[in-house]
Parts: C-alpha cells; sequence; structure tokens
C-alpha cells in the first residue's frame, strides 16, 4: 500500500489507512525506529504491563512474603539508618 506524506502542524506524518491499524492491533501509542534506513512502527510495549493482576493473584495464594526477611547478616546501617 502507498500513501503520502501530509503537513500536521509544524511537522509531517502520514496517514494509516483503518484496516492496517486494526490488523496491527495498535493501541494509543506506538513506537518507533529507524532501521537500515526503514521505518519501523510498532505496538508500544508497556514493561510493567500485567503486574498489578500478578501481584493480587500472588497475594490471593499467599506467595508475596519477604524473600530477605529472616537474614542475620544485617549491617549496622540496615539497623539504623534506613528510613521509610
Amino acid at each position: 500500500m502507498r500513501t503520502s506524506i501530509v503537513r500536521i502542524g509544524n511537522s509531517q506524518g502520514i496517514r494509516i489507512p483503518k484496516v492496517l491499524l486494526e490488523q496491527c492491533h495498535f493501541g494509543s501509542d506506538v513506537e518507533l525506529e529507524i532501521e537500515d534506513e526503514k521505518l519501523i512502527v510498532r505496538s508500544a510495549s508497556f514493561s510493567r504491563k500485567g503486574w498489578d493482576e500478578k501481584f493480587k493473584s500472588m497475594a490471593a495464594t499467599g506467595d508475596d512474603s519477604l524473600l530477605d526477611s529472616g537474614l542475620d547478616s544485617q549491617s549496622s546501617w540496615d539497623e539504623y539508618e534506613w528510613q521509610w
């Protein structure tokens, strides 16, 4: 498919046909990358997507305890200087 570069304010852009957007399953954010003189447009990834559900699942199964809570090798800084 061929399209034209159009003026958008002080910038330029391309119009992406709806059918292509639907096939790519793009959300409202995308990532742009240049590779070998090609513009690559991909759906934006969210590195913490789904963490909320996973944390809730861990809490429900009791798998959310601290791993280092029983360490005897705390330094004096850990005992006296650390504040929440």
